[in-house]
């Protein structure tokens, strides 16, 4: 016997509990310092050097990197991006 889906989505769960927009911030934000952390690792660059090219601290750096961390600003995420020679791209949906 196959079973059907019952009941809402998980996304239909989460707005329901109010929580949706933090848990899909955290989600994001998780994402986006996963990618950067591959890009440095890619390009071989260290977080000294990266803190460099993005004229900041490694103290920035290791908030930015850190996942849980969510006080992003766009202009960080864009001198990252720009360090490890990508492109920054936003969009609503």
């Amino acid at each position: 016997m196959k079973k059907s889906n019952v009941g809402s989505s998980f996304d239909s769960w989460l707005r329901e509990e109010g929580i949706y927009e933090e848990v899909t911030a955290t989600a994001l934000k998780r994402v986006l310092a996963r990618q950067l952390e591959a890009a440095m690792k890619e390009k071989q660059l260290s977080k000294a050097e990266m803190a460099r090219r993005m004229h900041t601290s490694r103290a920035a750096l290791n908030r930015l990197l850190d996942p849980e961390y969510d006080a992003v600003t766009l202009s960080t995420l864009r001198k990252a991006a720009l360090a490890v020679g990508r492109q920054l791209r936003l969009e609503l949906v």
